[in-house]
């Protein structure tokens, strides 16, 4: 197995030995920076602290924490042993962060200590053979990793494949429940190389990471820079002012963005007067105004494109400017088929599920045997999204499939049937649809048109703010709508195609 494997840890140790001294990362807020040889020294020495403790290769670290070297350093540590590292969305609330680790049965947990009371409500909500500690030293309300030296031979030799799991992402809840993306070092490896050679990406290029490592693209991007040897800078959480001046100083060169950082960026930068020209591609999904915005002031190209967590980030894109509105071309590594309800491929031009083949698609949902057997049925991964390919192969989104139906708010997924969930357990409402609307700064919006049960009385705002108690705040309404009645189908349902084009505004 040795001679064809290579892993993520594969990488660190490859990058310590040929850019030894060449700064590795770099932590925007403390002004902390780490060479690829300190890097690798940091991650064998936290590794040896989790070996003390008993980790076992195979078992899941969780992590709760906003972007930090400490993060990545964990990240590195997994590697090393073979674990499989679970990243929490810090912006969930108690319940759902420990669903997420509840249901990967996390051995280890690490904390910053942004929030003492969320820490503690999430550890009651788990087993009692799982361990808390501080993800940065001497900070927050855990116990500290104890130290450990790494033995004089190094690491043990462990026996992770480069098919092994690495990460453990879990995605929005199509029912009810979130699923876990699990992906291997192969599936993040490739896709590093494929956007190396999308981007062009070298030793030389400076890399701002201002999204969650949290978010497939948060984590993907940054290490695949890491994988060329390039420099990532890394913000705990976006802010535009310190972007715009981080990206003057280091002159930064790359970063991925989601709606509406690039149009809040742009808007600081054009009353400062800060210099980011140095910014010579941008990658995400954004409105052609701002991109058009970007371009224009930067002369920089923003990158198009389409992917998933289960797709290790990226399976289409291209320069916006090759074809304004795609989301780019299927890249080398990746084969897709358009197809039909039956699993028949499509016709060109004609819109079908978008259904994708290559090294990149995840080893499937965590636990899930009977939902990867739909997923995965006929040999292809089946994305839920429908597309359509033009003449020159460009892939153009058209939706998501009905039973599938997805909203995304400023790149994070929310699925209506959760929201829909919370929103049927308040007392006051009868019946309710959620779905997706036109916003102008998140780009799509969540909305909710509720009936009220006989008798009761209930405000947008008291709506919103229910839900927000409840979930994550950035899956709550930011409209809603009661009415007095809502279509039904012949069957009996509440026909949400009907809702949608009665009240699809955002009013």
């Amino acid at each position: 197995m040795g001679i064809y494997n290579l892993t993520v840890y594969d990488i660190i140790a490859r990058n310590s030995r040929l850019y030894p001294q060449r700064p590795a990362w770099l932590q925007a807020e403390e002004n902390r920076s780490l060479t690829f040889a300190a890097y690798k020294e940091a991650v064998d020495r936290m590794a040896a602290g989790l070996l003390a403790e008993g980790l076992h290769q195979g078992e899941r670290i969780g992590v709760i924490a906003k972007n930090s070297l400490e993060f990545v350093v964990l990240y590195g540590a997994a590697a090393a042993l073979g674990a499989i590292m679970v990243p929490v969305n810090w912006r969930l609330s108690a319940d759902e962060m420990a669903y997420n680790l509840n249901d990967t049965q996390a051995r280890f947990v690490f904390a910053d200590d942004d929030d003492a009371e969320l820490m503690r409500a999430v550890q009651a909500k788990l087993g009692t053979k799982v361990s808390f500690f501080n993800l940065q030293p001497g900070r927050g309300v855990f116990a500290d990793l104890p130290p450990a030296p790494v033995p004089a031979q190094g690491l043990p030799q462990q026996a992770a494949s480069a098919d092994d799991g690495f990460v453990i992402i879990h995605t929005a809840a199509v029912s009810g429940r979130p699923r876990g993306a699990l992906l291997s070092h192969r599936n993040l490896l490739c896709a590093n190389v494929q956007l190396m050679q999308q981007v062009g990406l070298t030793m030389d290029d400076v890399h701002l990471d201002p999204l969650p490592l949290f978010h497939i693209a948060g984590l993907g991007i940054a290490l695949c820079c890491f994988h060329a040897g390039a420099l990532n800078i890394t913000m705990r959480k976006f802010d535009a002012p310190q972007a715009a001046q981080l990206i003057a100083a280091h002159r930064v060169s790359l970063m991925f963005a989601f709606a509406p950082m690039m149009q809040t960026l742009l808007a600081h930068v054009e009353k400062s007067g800060d210099d980011i020209k140095s910014l010579r591609a941008v990658l995400g999904i954004d409105t052609p105004q701002v991109i058009e915005r970007y371009q224009k002031l930067t002369g920089g190209a923003f990158y198009s494109l389409f992917g998933q967590t289960e797709t290790s980030l990226v399976a289409t894109m291209s320069r916006y400017s090759e074809r304004p509105g795609s989301a780019g071309r299927p890249i080398p590594l990746v084969d897709i088929q358009l197809m039909d309800d039956d699993d028949r491929p499509v016709p060109q031009g004609q819109a079908g599920e978008i259904a994708i083949r290559g090294p990149m698609v995840f080893k499937g949902y965590w636990r899930l045997d009977a939902e990867n057997a739909h997923t995965f049925r006929n040999g292809w991964h089946h994305t839920g999204d429908m597309g359509r390919f033009d003449a020159d192969g460009y892939l153009w989104y058209v939706a998501r499939k009905a039973e599938k139906e997805l909203i995304k708010p400023g790149g994070e997924n929310v699925y209506p049937a959760e929201v829909e969930t919370v929103i049927m357990e308040h007392p006051a409402v009868a019946a309710v649809v959620v779905f997706g609307v036109p916003d102008p700064k998140w780009t799509e919006g969540i909305k909710a048109v509720c009936r009220l049960k006989p008798g009761h009385a209930l405000t947008a705002k008291e709506l919103i703010d229910y839900v927000g108690g409840r979930i994550a705040r950035y899956k709550k309404p930011q409209y809603v709508a009661f009415v007095a009645e809502l279509p039904m189908t012949a069957g009996g349902a509440v026909d949400r195609l009907k809702v949608k084009q009665l009240y699809g505004g955002p009013q």
